[in-house]
């Protein structure tokens, strides 16, 4: 498995269900963590999610344990995807879930005893969005962060 998108992933680009899938399983995850607060369950729940994350940056959602499942579980029960995704908005997904998750881990981690169940919570917003609607907001910030970008014309 490569850390990053070969050619021919970024020419045909992924399964815009599997991010979808991902979020779900995701969204339990924080849910979970929400649950138990900042207990030590709560912490160890949101390092998970971190740790998750963090793979997802360096390799791509369908190199994360939730892209694995969706790859070797649900996929092969599915008809093929009518149209492919670029990998790079959910890869900037979990980049700003990453951030947002880390954040709150380390607070928690201090001592600052609300940052692990409110930085999950705003991470849960995302994350349930993008797996009941396919609303993506970090994907959404890379579309905005790519159209606000100046152009370079030769």
């Amino acid at each position: 498995m490569t850390t990053a998108p070969d050619a021919t992933e970024r020419a045909a680009g992924i399964d815009p269900r599997g991010p979808r899938f991902g979020a779900a399983l995701t969204a339990i995850l924080l849910i979970a963590t929400i649950l138990a607060g900042d207990s030590p369950a709560g912490l160890i729940l949101l390092a998970v999610v971190v740790a998750s994350f963090a793979l997802g940056v360096t390799r791509g959602v369908q190199g994360t344990w939730q892209g694995l499942l969706y790859a070797s579980l649900v996929r092969p029960r599915l008809a093929a995807p009518t149209e492919r995704e670029d990998p790079a908005p959910p890869r900037f997904a979990q980049l700003v879930g990453l951030i947002i998750t880390g954040v709150g881990l380390v607070l928690g981690l201090i001592g600052v005893g609300w940052a692990v169940t409110v930085f999950a919570a705003v991470a849960l917003v995302a994350a349930f969005l993008n797996a009941a609607f396919g609303l993506c907001l970090g994907c959404e910030m890379y579309l905005l962060g790519r159209r606000l970008r100046p152009s370079r014309t030769a």
